[in-house]
């Protein structure tokens, strides 16, 4: 499995959240609270047109994600 920071991946692709950069500490807890914690099972949807933000599905919910702040998560694309 290959292990990439979120911002890093493509549109298709399944990944599960290995680990969560601890700074800025306001933006690890705004992502705990949407359900980005290490372990949880990401879909990477789609990009905008000029690739900011990314919209992932997580827990069936639909999350848009700017790549700046993708850049903090790190997570291993899998195979669905």
């Amino acid at each position: 499995m290959t292990e990439v920071h979120l911002a890093n991946t493509s549109s298709g692709d399944h990944c599960v959240v290995l680990d969560i950069a601890p700074e800025p500490p306001e933006l690890r807890s705004r992502l705990y609270a949407l359900g980005i914690i290490p372990g949880s099972a990401l879909e990477i949807l789609r990009f905008a047109p000029l690739g900011d933000p990314i919209q992932v599905k997580v827990r069936g919910t639909l999350i848009s994600i700017r790549k700046a702040d993708a850049e903090i998560i790190k997570v291993e694309i899998r195979k669905p």
